[in-house]
């Protein structure tokens, strides 16, 4: 049972891991750019839920819906002022400016809500679920996030594959110029695929926040980091691979914890993407891609 428990504890937070992961996988695989500013929007959306919670007494779903707004928001402004005018600029200047960003939000939420940490109270309204004579527990916190991941996996999949918009972010990713030559607006598509992954990470947030919670103005940080080494252990730029590169990190960094050392967990997780990218260098379920030169 113990390590059942430890299981579906990887699992939950390989889920924030994921859920995390795919607005660094959506970016890629559309403007091809690495908006590593994505961890701090997660921090962003906890201290914006925080504040809806607290401060104006409003109840979990409202203030979820509020931090996805204000990280959408976040996230079209970061793309329109930092991002847009490098479009043809070298990817090493965009990537500066994404460290920049993520710099600029982490004082900015120093500022304005000190450095030291909050308590966060879980948005879950339900307990633990206790299994073979309480032998295993299960707190609500795991279960709502693995059913939300669960959920915005299907729901982007069917966006991606099933509506205009998905067409359009799809043949933006192909190639630019024959797209923009197919009428499509590209600027409007990155800014979309941004909102989106904006949204993602506010929910993120909330998940990684109500488990482990104690928020910061670097709380978005290593989770940032984590996940986008399973964007990139999954092979970036595949949703799916988002979804199984978080599962298994998660997994891995939970049991790594539990039998090796909780010291070396953060070493075991970078060491097995090192081994997965020598024998797989596009990862898990990347494609290898032609490049004309």
């Amino acid at each position: 049972m113990t390590f059942l428990s430890h299981l579906i504890s990887g699992i939950s937070l390989g889920s924030i891991y994921a859920i995390i992961a795919l607005g660094y996988t959506m970016v890629y695989g559309i403007a091809k750019m690495l908006n590593f500013a994505h961890g701090d929007v997660i921090m962003v959306g906890g201290y914006m839920s925080f504040i809806a919670m607290i401060y104006f007494g409003w109840p979990p779903l409202l203030s979820i819906l509020f931090a996805m707004v204000v990280c959408t928001v976040l996230g079209i402004l970061i793309e329109q002022l930092a991002y847009k005018p490098l479009r043809a600029a070298p990817s090493l200047a965009v990537l500066i400016t994404a460290i920049g960003v993520s710099y600029f939000l982490q004082n900015a939420a120093q500022l304005i809500f000190s450095a030291n940490h909050k308590s966060y109270s879980s948005v879950v309204p339900f307990g633990s679920l206790r299994l073979f004579n309480d032998r295993l527990i299960i707190s609500g916190t795991t279960i709502v996030t693995i059913i939300v991941c669960i959920v915005i996996i299907l729901a982007l999949n069917t966006i991606v594959n099933k509506t205009k918009i998905g067409k359009a972010m799809r043949a933006v990713s192909e190639d630019k110029d024959a797209a923009q030559l197919m009428g499509i607006n590209i600027n409007k598509t990155i800014s979309i695929t941004f909102a989106i992954g904006s949204a993602l990470a506010a929910v993120a947030g909330v998940l990684l926040c109500s488990a482990y919670p104690i928020l910061m103005p670097t709380t978005g940080a290593m989770p940032g980091i984590k996940a986008f080494t399973a964007a990139v252990f999954g092979g970036i730029g595949s949703i799916p691979g988002a979804f199984l590169g978080g599962i298994l990190l998660g997994i891995i960094e939970i049991l790594g914890k539990a039998y090796i050392s909780t010291q070396l967990s953060d070493a075991i997780v970078f060491a097995v993407l090192i081994i997965i990218l020598l024998v797989k260098p596009t990862g898990l379920l990347g494609k290898k891609v032609l490049v004309k030169v």
